[in-house]
């Protein structure tokens, strides 16, 4: 009995349409894995340098911002359902753009960059309509397990796809890591095709502009415990995330190849470890009734992780064996803290959104939760540059620690915040 309170819930299933969804993810995750390897993995080879594929980070956060908060809003007046087909087809259609660059001797950098900033833009529309819907269908007391149940699918997918495209780029090359996922999205499309009509409740119609942007920031502003659940994200992610540096600290620091290998594999592969596991013993997370202090507490582990990375990366000369299960093990205990933290935030902000401000507000949540990392990655690779990659994760790692606690001194709501009934 109690190992099955810790096994993940899996009721959000029993709704046909979240299953198959959910299902399809499955699926179409592994080749959106694949991609988010390939893309830093390509740069590197490209380039021979971490800044540049910093510049992923810049490349990416600007349409992230952009398009992910006013596809909130074109979420808050459009059929979901029909928004989330044509960004699907959008995403579809970049991931074949990325095939045909690399099968076809492309070799350029800012190509690449360019391809990878129109999927983000495609991306940063289609991922708060999905997050959206959920409300839509599920009750609030199934909100945590189902985002666990998806972040866990996603998380798997992270596992897979660096050890596979890890293992494929020195043979295959990387044209057939982006093929893969142009076919596999072809699975998420059939499921949003099955969904019914989801229009929004309380809509005004018309094309959103600023005006309904700038009104879901104000919605947010009287909301002090979603501003600061997004602000708490923000720390953890743009101090802690390291994810940049993984191609020159599996080649510099533990020997590995310029492109791929095993140890590339295994630094990309151990968030999403964490994750998986920490989704699969995810069965507590429907029964945490103080989700800000649970937030919190996740947050520091992740910082503690962090720092226990960068030092296992400074002490890689040693031992280089040893310090790489070390440095792989730190990052998936993070992967853990990440998954938790996260699936209580996404829980927070859609039980406690209005619908017809959801989509606005989940676009914000998609510009953080995607847009800090991408910060990251820039200020990670100009900071490896000048202190060395060990100094930079584990100087990260401290300041996310003492990042989240000033916030939790500083708004002791947050700390106290209890889960919405519903």
């Amino acid at each position: 009995m109690q190992l099955r309170g810790l096994v993940a819930d899996t009721t959000p299933l029993e709704d046909p349409h979240f299953r198959r969804l959910w299902t399809a993810n499955i699926v179409t995750v592994i080749g959106a894995q694949l991609t988010v390897v390939a893309v830093p993995a390509q740069i590197y080879a490209l380039t021979g340098s971490s800044a540049y594929v910093g510049l992923t980070g810049l490349f990416g956060l600007v349409p992230l911002v952009v398009f992910g908060l006013w596809g909130g809003a074109l979420a808050d007046v459009m059929d979901r359902r029909t928004l989330l087909i044509g960004t699907t087809t959008g995403l579809i259609a970049t991931s074949a753009a990325f095939w045909a660059q690399a099968a076809f001797g492309a070799g350029d950098v800012w190509l690449l960059l360019c391809l990878f900033a129109v999927q983000q833009a495609f991306f940063a529309v289609n991922q708060p309509t999905r997050s959206a819907i959920l409300p839509k269908l599920l009750p609030a007391a199934k909100l945590p397990a189902a985002n666990s149940l998806n972040m866990t699918v996603f998380q798997a997918g992270g596992i897979a796809g660096p050890l596979v495209g890890g293992a494929l780029i020195p043979i295959t090359g990387f044209s057939w890591l982006y093929l893969i996922d142009t076919v596999t999205l072809f699975a998420t499309l059939s499921a949003v095709v099955r969904l019914p009509r989801l229009p929004v409740e309380g809509a005004t119609g018309g094309t959103p502009g600023l005006r309904a942007v700038v009104d879901g920031l104000k919605y947010l502003r009287h909301h002090p415990i979603l501003l600061t659940s997004f602000l708490v994200d923000l720390i953890a992610m743009i101090f802690g995330m390291p994810r940049a540096l993984f191609p020159e600290i599996a080649h510099v620091d533990f020997g590995g190849p310029s492109g791929g290998g095993i140890a590339f594999a295994l630094l990309f592969a151990a968030i999403p470890i964490g994750a998986v596991l920490g989704g699969i013993f995810s069965g507590w997370v429907s029964r945490v009734q103080r989700q800000g202090f649970a937030v919190i507490v996740a947050i520091l582990v992740w910082g503690v992780a962090i720092v226990g990375f960068g030092v296992a990366v400074a002490l890689a000369d040693l031992a280089p064996e040893l310090m790489l299960a070390l440095a792989v093990l730190m990052l998936v205990i993070g992967g853990a803290a990440d998954m938790a933290s996260a699936a209580f935030r996404s829980s927070m902000l859609q039980a406690s959104a209005a619908d017809d401000v959801r989509g606005r507000l989940q676009g914000v949540f998609i510009v953080v939760v995607a847009g800090g990392p991408r910060i990251a990655d820039v200020l990670h690779g100009a900071a490896a540059a000048a202190v060395g990659t060990a100094a930079t994760a584990a100087g990260g790692g401290v300041l996310v620690i003492i990042g989240v606690l000033a916030t939790a001194v500083a708004v002791p709501a947050f700390v106290r915040y209890r889960m919405v009934s519903g």
